[in-house]
């Protein structure tokens, strides 16, 4: 069958137009499709806390009484009579003297070769042991003798002391001592002369001090920071 030309024509126009339209349509672009959102309180919570670790304090620590009156001094026994023998008064005069410096009445012996001879005029020099409380340590004695009289001196250079009179000075020193430990043993024998006693102070705010004990001849204790 034949088509006349107009409407082979018009059919051609109809195809043109219907693949415009699909032009058209293919050129647009797609709509977008909404991202969905995740709100704030939807996080899931990691379960930790932003709060501070308290840490621990210092304690403060309680002073210890500074000692208001002198150390006391001891009281010896054993004195012998005025008319007793030359070594007698001369032996416990060195004893009484030992206890004295140490701060604490103890047993003492004083053992001075030869001090039997000492009545006899003239000029003596004897080396004398003492023991305090079980402690010994060795001296010089010297003794003038006359006819009616004699005098005597006895020296060293080491000198016995107990601990609590040390520990006294110390608190007479640092008012603000919690806690005194001094390196050494219940009754020592120390040189004048020598290294002092180590001592460290703990303070109320529970800090460590180191402290130095010197010990006198005649037991006067002297602290100081060392």
């Amino acid at each position: 069958m034949k088509l006349s030309r107009d409407r082979v024509l018009a059919v051609l126009g109809l195809s043109a137009l219907a693949v415009f339209v699909l032009s058209s349509c293919s050129d647009s672009k797609p709509e977008a499709i909404p991202t969905p959102t995740t709100s704030a309180s939807s996080t899931p919570s990691s379960g930790t806390s932003s709060a501070p670790i308290p840490t621990a304090s210092t304690p403060t620590l309680i002073a210890l009484p500074t000692p208001s009156k002198p150390w006391p001094t001891p009281k010896v026994t054993g004195a012998p009579e005025n008319d007793a023998p030359l070594a007698d008064r001369i032996t416990f005069a060195i004893s009484k003297q030992a206890q004295i410096a140490a701060g604490k009445a103890a047993t003492t012996t004083v053992k001075c070769p030869g001090i039997d001879k000492v009545e006899t005029a003239g000029k003596h020099e004897l080396t004398c042991t003492v023991t305090y409380a079980g402690k010994p340590y060795s001296g010089t004695l010297t003794v003038d003798a006359k006819q009616y009289s004699a005098s005597y001196k006895f020296t060293s250079e080491s000198v016995a002391i107990v601990k609590p009179k040390v520990v006294d000075a110390v608190l007479r020193t640092v008012t603000d001592a919690a806690k005194v430990t001094c390196t050494m043993d219940d009754v020592a024998v120390v040189k004048h002369s020598g290294a002092p006693i180590a001592c460290d102070v703990t303070t109320t705010a529970n800090a460590v001090q180191p402290y130095k004990a010197q010990v006198s001849g005649n037991g006067q204790v002297l602290v100081a920071k060392a």
